[in-house]
């Protein structure tokens, strides 16, 4: 008997959901995570093997005494869900939700082209 394609439900966020579908309990789309806080953009740098991937994004940081800006980086470990399967490279938004494990507290929503 083949298994049942299960519907995306909606997070409250303007982004297309995946077209494939996973059993994923941390997915935000097919699971039961909720999905809350704050929202980035970044590039994947690095994947690990248990659906973890790092993204990393540039930021700017004033310096008073010089009356510059120096660069910066973010990096944060993020759930991959296998609907997504994001690679390194890629470009993803992603959005804070309950902590996953001990350092993720991040999972990707939607492939940014």
């Amino acid at each position: 008997m083949a298994k049942k394609e299960q519907a995306a439900r909606n997070i409250g966020l303007d982004v297309k959901p995946p077209k494939e579908s996973c059993n994923d309990p941390h997915c935000a789309f097919h699971g039961s995570v909720a999905v809350r806080g704050r929202v980035f953009v970044g590039n994947v740098i690095k994947q690990d093997i248990n659906k973890t991937v790092t993204v990393e994004w540039p930021r700017q940081n004033y310096l008073y005494k010089y009356e510059r800006f120096e660069k910066r980086r973010s990096r944060v470990k993020v759930h991959n869900p296998p609907c997504l399967n994001v690679k390194v490279g890629d470009k993803v938004k992603i959005i804070e939700t309950r902590p996953i494990s001990k350092t993720k507290n991040f999972v990707v929503i939607e492939k940014v082209e």
